[in-house]
């Protein structure tokens, strides 16, 4: 039995899939099903099993009914819980902070200390620990493992987390920089050393997770040295709709010249900045569309998205001082040839070489560099459903 159960718990919203992480990625989830709108008068849930697709709409006023309905639509259509053995289940945790550097199985203790880690991530660790505690009330006999995104990076050098302000008051209120997406960031990590025919101890590797939320790693030797996201998941890449590095300056400017709020600029960076912030919207495939059109915003945009991630890019090579591979992935980066070309052009004296054939292929991955190109680049999809199953059931058997 090595079935896993992997939850991923929002607000509003209760994602999952039940996978056998032994049989690879190539076999996908038995189950996969989404919970969504909790806590409106009209709920809706939809799973998908071995082709097919079920549907419910009903009052979901909280986690646990969401669950309850789920589990139940699941039964009466004969791939529920009493014929799909489950070993663990793993829940996805946005914040970890420096008390969990890895997967951790769940006790009254342990959850604890992720509601003690909630200022750290008010919008997304209550959600994740709701769901934790629905799932333990549920499924009390199956072991439970959360999973950290910010866990992969714990492993960031002191110079590289640490932030050059007061210590006292940074040490009073946990200000440095922890990273996100990190299970994204160690999936891909431990992908690509098998790529290159090499053991994960002699590969650097610079990993791009460029969806709608964006973060780039330096990875020396399977462990993570540098990331781009900082103390929230604010910070580094320009974004879809979050601005990515800023001078702290424009925070206090935007308080005494424009009058607003904390609140009002939270939400000005993190929901209408990035790309969407520049033109509008914050879909590639539009953005290309109005930059073939002429439109002069659209193209501004995709300068500025591309001009920061060199910078990174950049920046990740000279720490690493020797890079073997460079993986793209995530929604943009998995799917947007114009990104990958454009992130990586002209850089020939660095030992990084793109076939324009092979960068336009899709699907699965591949490798998108010339064979002669020292530094080897690919593109391979992400799967954190994936990795949050291996992390938990390495815990349990």
């Amino acid at each position: 039995m090595s079935n896993v159960l992997v939850l991923n718990s929002g607000s509003s919203s209760l994602k999952f899939q039940i996978l056998d992480p032994k049989a690879g990625a190539e076999v996908g989830p038995q189950v996969v099903g989404l919970v969504e709108q909790i806590g409106e008068t009209k709920g809706h849930i939809v799973l998908k099993h071995e082709g097919e697709k079920y549907e419910l709409t009903a009052e979901i006023p909280d986690h646990t009914v969401g669950l309850t309905l789920a589990l139940e639509l699941m039964e009466t259509n004969g791939f529920g819980l009493s014929n799909i053995e489950i070993a663990a289940v793993g829940h996805r945790v946005v914040h970890g902070g420096t008390v969990f550097s890895g997967p951790q199985l769940v006790d009254d203790a342990a959850l604890e200390k992720m509601r003690e880690l909630i200022p750290l991530a008010p919008l997304h660790n209550p959600a994740n620990i709701a769901g934790i505690e629905v799932a333990r009330e549920m499924l009390p006999e199956v072991p439970h493992v959360a999973v950290f995104d910010t866990g992969f990076f714990q492993s960031m050098p002191a110079e590289a987390a640490t932030y050059a302000i007061n210590k006292d008051v940074a040490d009073k209120y946990s200000v440095r920089r922890y990273g996100f997406h990190g299970t994204s960031h160690e999936f891909i990590s431990q992908e690509v050393p098998a790529l290159l025919g090499k053991p994960a101890a002699e590969v650097n590797q610079i990993v791009l997770h460029l969806g709608n939320g964006a973060s780039a790693s330096a990875v020396r030797g399977g462990k993570a040295i540098d990331t781009s996201m900082g103390m929230t998941p604010l910070a580094g890449l320009v974004m879809g709709t979050r601005s990515g590095d800023i001078d702290a300056g424009v925070v206090f400017h935007l308080s005494r010249q424009a009058g607003m709020s904390v609140d009002e600029i939270d939400t000005l960076l993190n929901h209408k900045s990035g790309v969407k912030g520049l033109c509008g919207f914050n879909d590639f495939r539009d953005l290309h569309a109005h930059r073939e059109a002429g439109d002069a915003a659209a193209e501004l945009a995709y300068r500025v998205y591309i001009h920061q991630l060199r910078h990174y890019i950049g920046a990740y090579m000279i720490e690493l001082g020797r890079v073997d591979a460079i993986t793209f992935t995530a929604g943009v980066g998995e799917n947007d040839d114009y990104v990958r070309a454009d992130a990586l052009a002209e850089l020939e004296n660095f030992g990084i070489f793109i076939d324009p054939e092979r960068n336009k292929v899709r699907g699965g991955a591949r490798l998108i560099s010339t064979d002669e190109s020292p530094v080897k680049v690919f593109v391979v999809p992400t799967n954190e459903e994936l990795a949050i199953a291996r992390f938990a059931l390495s815990l349990v058997v």
